[in-house]
């Protein structure tokens, strides 16, 4: 059985979220190590699914987050077409070997591809919530949100318009450079 959908487990929760005087707690993981992270937040809060209460594990994120995440997937896709042998830093085994040279080729291709997809605004975003119910503790999901932060604030208020079945999403198409200062 799912956890997620253990009375117990809620129970849990819902003093844990008393405690901290919110509708949900933070959930640390490993990606929450940089502190200066304010684009995304990984929680969890009670809600009902299917006529029953449930753990919701929700990754919320920015619009901009999610956007350069589909930029950069898209621009290794083009540079692994132009250099077969490459593997991205955060996919490499071991005993992966390359030249300074090589690397060096790579990351300038890779911002190449990156500059090329922006400028001619390949990818765009929209606000939405996917619905994980395959999930393997409670429920999963997965929030968009044209913010410029997540912010508790930004999180409870979803949280509270989610469990009111509320939730607006703005179905305006959005893309994003990677660095708005430039001209």
């Amino acid at each position: 059985m799912n956890p997620g959908f253990d009375p117990e487990e809620i129970a849990q929760l819902r003093n844990e979220c008393k405690a901290e005087n919110s509708n949900f707690i933070h959930v640390d993981d490993e990606f929450e190590d940089e502190e200066e992270n304010n684009e995304h937040a990984h929680v969890q809060f009670v809600g009902m699914y299917k006529d029953a209460e449930v753990i919701y594990d929700a990754l919320i994120y920015t619009l901009r987050l999610h956007h350069s995440t589909l930029v950069y997937d898209e621009a290794l896709e083009r540079l692994k077409k132009e250099m077969p042998n490459y593997i991205s830093q955060d996919e490499r085994p071991e005993n992966y070997k390359i030249s300074a040279e090589e690397e060096e080729d790579a990351e300038m291709l890779l911002t190449e591809f990156i500059e090329e997809i922006e400028e001619n605004e390949e990818i765009t975003v929209r606000e939405h919530v996917e619905v994980d119910d395959s999930f393997e503790y409670g429920v999963g999901l997965e929030v968009g949100l044209n913010k410029t932060e997540i912010t508790d604030k930004v999180i409870d208020d979803f949280i509270a318009r989610f469990n009111a079945g509320s939730v607006e999403l703005d179905p305006t198409l959005y893309s994003f450079t990677g660095s708005e200062e430039q001209d």
